[in-house]
């Protein structure tokens, strides 16, 4: 059974989440930087359980990029 957690998010969703334009998610995600996501033909996915653990990490680091 597929939780919420499990829901694929587009770029544009996780940028909104964030409030940071979809262009910084792409310039981390070629950094190495942000959160996990992968890559489902041409477009980026998210999963949401992935964006909500890289929040938290940054909770704890103090809010740095990582």
């Amino acid at each position: 059974m597929e939780t919420s957690e499990d829901r694929w998010l587009s770029r544009e969703e996780v940028a909104n989440r964030l409030q940071i334009p979809p262009k910084t998610l792409a310039q981390w995600a070629s950094l190495g930087r942000g959160p996990r996501f992968a890559r489902i033909g041409r477009y980026a996915r998210y999963r949401l359980s992935d964006v909500l653990a890289w929040e938290a990490s940054l909770t704890r680091h103090g809010g740095e990029v990582a």
